[in-house]
This record gives structure tokens, sequence and C-alpha cells, in this order.
């Protein structure tokens, strides 16, 4: 019961933390505009000018504000509070501009703390998160090359030597005391400063080969994923480049300082806007999506379904599973191959994904329907998992698709069997007259000719008086022969008794004149006559059956009214072994209730007697 109640509450609790959510999202978009104004501020202190002071809030709000919308869309992903972070740390440097000592000192250690931030973001990206050991040990290194680098760096700064404001973004005059200085020596300064720098671009190039060998072993599904990181990425190394030519080589660069300014900060806001585009880019595949069902068509082949959810998807290794119905491989791909899409038991994905032999994760599995019983799966890149609402659109498109395809394959076959059943009902009737053809010669229509024949012999000898009387006694014994036979015919057709009293006078009358003893449980009442007259052929054949197939030594007998349905039961004691699709009687019954909208069952095991249940609409 609490497994119950906590899976029912997420939506629940969605609900009830939106407000509060906004509220936290709006608290820190306040926060983002008064840290950008403070560093405007301190940038234009420090001698920024308006167009340097308007781009660098540019680039600092440009993330501040991607991140709070990437947070509010997807709040269970973490890139938006990384872009939101990178943001604010983007301002740090800034303090260095108010003159104070301990915001000078702070403002030097913690300046390069945004592209700690943002070697962090380009490798959780997309996803918000860092999985593998070696990527976690580069975001952590540039982490603790801030903290401890860039304290010691800090530690050793003066901004009064000479020198040593070149070694800062900020070429502050009012900057001449740092609270956190304890070594005044430019030359131990300059070489911690030189360290500090080559030790930034060597985390540079581990990112971009991080980057680069993840794109290599990733999907083209991935890849579509990874591909806003790519123009910060060829930023960065332009800029780590350029780091490598002004150590190597100063001279060569000699009054382009503004330029490596510029590339840092292009390749900064490059990040947001590329992940907006990002967001907008699967908000247009989620647009597409609603025509999945109108591409596929009315009643598409699997192939055709995989292939247009492949092109939607843009994941070219897509496999779509239907159900097999059988338990060693359940699902099995258009093509008849099985696919693998059980849980691993050592717990390396718990959402129905299968992994790779290596261990590590390759593919997911989105169900189509209920969880518990889908109507089929989807097997594809993992990729897709970071927009579950994508997903979840796809799976709704495609089980909207297959649900239209079954009802066209079944209308196909109630189709067929209608007009089978017509076929076998037009040749039951066609027998049915046959029937009654033979009937009516070899029986009364005989019985009439020879009455004729002998009433016209008698006419032929008028004086013999006894030969007249005995023609005339012969006829009318013939006629009665004849109206006898044509009364039998007629109560088989449909017996009057039925139309008077209804079916329970109709079985009495049968099971009177039954051949073994019958058991009648007939609930009273009238139904429509076509109900009444199929039920009494029902009762009629399974007695008929009873005595001449099956040597049943006793026949049950129920009728009663379930609803708008009439139920009859035939129950005998016989050999059983009855079989409606190897004869004519049973088959013929079978159509004759079908075509009044009802459905008979026949259970007859070999020495188990025979049981024929009908039921028939009769509201």
């Amino acid at each position: 019961m609490e497994r119950t109640a906590a899976a029912a509450s997420p939506g629940t609790r969605h609900a009830s933390q939106s407000p509060r959510r906004t509220l936290v999202l709006l608290a820190w978009a306040v926060a983002a505009l008064a840290v950008g104004v403070c560093g405007a501020w301190g940038y234009a202190r420090a001698g920024g000018g308006p167009g340097e002071v308007a781009r660098d809030l540019l680039v600092g709000w440009t993330y501040a504000a991607a991140g709070l919308v990437a947070w509010w869309r997807r709040p269970a992903n973490r890139t938006g509070r990384l872009m939101l972070a990178e943001g604010l740390t983007w301002f740090i440097g800034n303090l260095q501009g108010f003159g104070r000592p301990l915001l000078v000192g702070l403002g030097a250690w913690g300046e390069a703390l945004n592209l700690a931030v943002l070697g962090h973001l380009l490798l959780a990206f997309p996803e918000g998160r860092v999985t593998a050991r070696r990527e976690r040990l580069v975001v952590g290194a540039g982490y603790a090359l801030v903290l401890v680098g860039g304290l010691v760096r800090a530690l050793l700064y003066d901004p009064a030597g000479a020198g040593a404001a070149d070694s800062t973004y900020l070429l502050c005059d009012g900057c001449r005391r740092n609270a956190l200085l304890v070594v005044r020596d430019l030359q131990l300064f300059t070489a911690v400063d030189l360290f500090y720098r080559w030790a930034g671009v060597l985390l540079t190039l581990c990112v971009a080969v991080l980057l680069a060998s993840r794109w290599r072993l990733s999907s083209p599904a991935y890849r579509r994923l990874l591909l806003p990181s790519g123009v910060p990425l060829a930023l960065l190394a332009a800029f780590a480049g350029w780091e490598v030519l002004h150590v190597v080589a100063p001279g060569l660069l000699q009054g382009s300082e503004l330029l490596p300014v510029l590339l840092s900060d292009a390749a900064q806001a490059a990040v947001p806007v590329a992940f907006l585009v990002g967001l907008l880019r699967t908000r247009l595949r989620r647009a597409v999506v609603g025509n999945l069902v109108i591409a596929a068509g009315p009643a598409p082949t699997a192939h055709r379904l995989q292939t247009v959810l492949r092109e939607v998807l843009g994941d070219p290794a897509l496999r779509l599973g239907l159900p097999s119905g059988r338990p060693d491989t359940p699902y099995v791909d258009p093509d008849g191959r099985p696919l693998r899409v059980t849980t691993r038991a050592d717990g390396v994905r718990t959402d129905g994904g299968t992994v790779r032999a290596d261990g590590s994760p390759d593919v997911a599995v989105t169900a189509v329907g209920p969880a518990s019983a889908p109507a089929a799966v989807l097997v594809h890149d993992r990729a897709l998992c970071d927009d579950p609402g994508l997903l979840a659109s796809v799976a709704a498109s495609v089980a909207l698709c297959l649900h239209n395809t079954r009802l066209v394959r079944d209308a196909g076959r109630s189709t067929a069997r209608t007009r089978a059943l017509q076929a076998r009902l037009l040749r039951a009737a066609d027998e049915e007259r046959h029937r009654l053809e033979r009937a009516l010669h070899d029986g009364a229509q005989a019985r009439l000719v020879f009455a004729l024949m002998t009433l016209s012999r008698a006419a032929g000898r008028p004086g013999d008086e006894p030969l007249l009387r005995a023609a005339v006694t012969e006829a009318e014994r013939t006629l009665r022969t004849a109206l006898a036979e044509l009364r039998d015919l007629a109560h088989g057709l449909h017996p009057a008794v039925l139309t008077r009293g209804g079916l329970g006078p109709a079985v009495d009358a049968l099971a009177e004149q039954a051949s073994v003893p019958v058991v009648v449980m007939v609930e009273p009442g009238r139904y429509p006559a076509l109900t009444e007259t199929t039920a009494y052929y029902v009762i009629c054949e399974a007695l008929t059956n009873a005595a001449k197939h099956a040597q049943a030594r006793a026949v049950t007998v129920e009728t009663r009214r379930q609803g708008d349905r009439l139920v009859v039961r035939v129950a005998d004691d016989g050999a059983g072994g009855a079989d409606p699709s190897a004869g004519s009687g049973l088959r013929a019954l079978a159509d004759r209730v079908a075509a009044t909208g009802g459905v008979l069952r026949v259970d007859s095991p070999a020495g188990g007697g025979t049981r024929v249940h009908a039921e028939l609409p009769c509201g």
C-alpha cells in the first residue's frame, strides 16, 4: 500500500511544489540581476568602457537567463543549475574593481572559477551529470586548481607590484592592496602565475580530448545532442592556442591583447545560446512527432513504423519490438529476430535497458502502453532518455498506430467472417430448400398423386359400388397420411405451439416426443420471435444429436434470462466427441446463432458428454 501511494504521489508533489519552485527561480533571477549590476559597477570602477561593461553583462546574464529557463523547463536536469552558476561566477573577478583589499584578494582568487564551472558544464552536458571516472577527475582537478592554485596565486599577488597587474584581466589603478597578500616576491608570483595559466590550458585540452572521445564513441542520435557543446569547444581551443602563443612568442601578438578577451567571451556566450537552440530543436522534434501517425499511414506495417520512428528520432539503430507470444523471447523485431530487453541483475540499469558486454550503458528500452503488459517496446539510443517527454509522445503515437493497425486487421477478419457466414447461411438455406423439396416429393406429394389415381380409377367404373367404396376409403386414408406428413413438416419448420405458447410449451412438447428422458428447466416468459425460434432449434438439434449420435441416457435443458441475453444450456451424459467444425448440423446452428448476434459454444470431451451453451440477444 505504501509503494502504491508513493507511485501515485509525484504528480501531486510536482503540482504542490510548482509555486515554490517559481519563487526559488525568481529569487535566483533577482540574485543574478544584483550580482550582474555589482559586477558591472566593479568593472566600470576598474576602468572598463561602456562597450566592455555591456559585453561583460551580456555574457554573464545570458548564462544566468539560459540556466533559469533550462531549470524551469527541465528541473530534474542539473544543466540549468550549472549554467546559472556559470553566470554568477562570471562576475567574481570584477570584485577587484571596488578597490577594497579583501574584495581585491577574493576577486583575484576566484576570477577563474567560472572557467572551472564551464568545464564542468561541458562535460555534464546534456544529461547534467558527469558519470565517467576520468571526466570526474578532470572536473575535480579544475575546481582544485582554482581552490588551491588560485589561493596560492592570490597570496602572492601584489596589485602595486610592477607587472603584477598584467596577470589579471582587470587593469585597476585603484587596486593597490590585497588583503590576502602574504609574500611580496614578483619572480615567485610570475612563476606561480605561469604554472597556473599552463595548468588551466592543460585542463582545457583535457576537456577537449574527453569531449572528442565522447563524440567519436557516441551514436548519431547522441552526437546531435552533443552538437551545442562543439561551438564553445572550438572557441575554447582557439583561446588555449592563443595563450600558448602569448607565452611562447609574446611579441608576435603585440597590439592584439583584446582579441583573446573577445574569443573568451564569445566561447562563454556560445554555450547558453547553443543550449537554448538545442532546447528549441527538441521542441521542434516533438512537433514532428505529432505528424508521426500521418507519416506512418492509417495501418502501417511494422517495417514502415520502424522506418518512420528512425527518421523522427534520428536514431538509425532504433528497433521496434512486438510481442512474440514466446516466454523465452517475449519480443521480436519486424524481421522476426529476438530482442533482448531484460534488465541486468547487477544493477547497471534498472529502467528496462540493456547494456553492452563491457557493462557500460548502450541502449534503453521504452515501453509502449502499460509497463506491466506493453503492446510493444522501443529499443533506442539511451541519449533519447534525456527528453522523456519526447519518448512519451512517441510511445503514445506508436500505441495509436498499433491500435489502428489492429482495428483494421480485426475489421478485415470480421468482414471475412461475415462473408463466410453469409455464404454458409445461403448454402444452408439452399440445402434446406432441397430437403423440403425431397420431403414433399417423396412424402405428401406422392400420396396426393396416389389418392388422385385411386379416385380416377373409381370414376372409370361407376357401376361397381364395392370398388367405389374401397377406392374412397383408400383415398381418404392416403389423404389423411399426407395431411399428417404436411403437419409434421410444418411443425419442423415452425411449430405452432412455439407461436402460441412461447419457448416453454414448445420445449415441453419436444421433451415429450424425445426418445431419451429430458429434464426441462425453462424460465417462463416471452422473447422476440427470432430469439425464440433460434433457441428452439438449438434445443431441437442438441436433443437430436444426444439421441442419435451420443446414445445419451438423460438430457437436461435449461433456459433463463441474464440481462439482455437469453442463455440456453443443453447437457447430456452421452459419449461426447462432438465437433462443430466436422458436422454440418452444428456448423449451421452456429451460423444461425451468429446471424442473430449471439454466440454458441460446444464442449464435448470424448466420454464426458456434450454441453451446448448459447447466448441470444433478447433486449
